[in-house]
């Protein structure tokens, strides 16, 4: 079989061609990435890591990713440090404690860390249940971004520490 020049050929060729067909059908039906227009709103999407208590949060829409890191928990406050790979022009952070919180709690201005407007931290009133959520809003060179995430990441815990305690 392998002295046929033929079935040699082709069993050099067609991975050649499988790879070319695999990006070139990437090419032609995947969507194009939009640039992002100043005054509209984008949605964030909430990384998996937002739902462990791994003390992160990652928020992301395409090239634009938010990360909130919980520095300080307590009985009756958390605190919040945002990381931006952009610069903000402001961040707005809310708590809703349930989901049938009536009247919505007002957000509150986080406060710039940074000389250049890429950390911002708030501390905000501690998580008091698991349906307990965060709610962001930021402003990068005119453009919105907003998100929705569960409070589960502000609690820093690991399998490790749990080994310690129990010693």
């Amino acid at each position: 079989m392998f002295k046929n020049k033929h079935i040699v050929l082709a069993m050099i060729i067609a991975p050649i061609l499988a790879i070319i067909a695999y990006f070139g059908v990437d090419l032609a039906v995947s969507e194009k990435a939009l640039v992002a227009k100043e005054g509209e709103a984008y949605k964030l999407a909430a990384r998996s890591n937002c739902r462990y208590t791994s003390g992160l949060c990652t928020l992301a829409n395409g090239d634009f990713k938010i990360q909130l890191r919980s520095e300080r928990l307590t009985d009756s406050e958390v605190v919040i440090k945002l990381t931006s790979d952009f610069v903000l022009d402001g961040a707005k952070i809310s708590i809703m404690q349930n989901k049938e919180q009536q009247p919505l709690p007002s957000p509150v201005d986080m406060e710039s860390n940074s000389t250049n407007g890429t950390e911002w931290m708030v501390d905000l009133p501690a998580p008091t249940s698991e349906e307990s959520a965060i709610q962001l809003v930021v402003k990068s060179e005119g453009t919105f971004y907003y998100g929705e995430t569960p409070t589960t990441f502000v609690e820093y815990k690991t399998y490790f520490s749990d080994d310690e305690k129990s010693q």
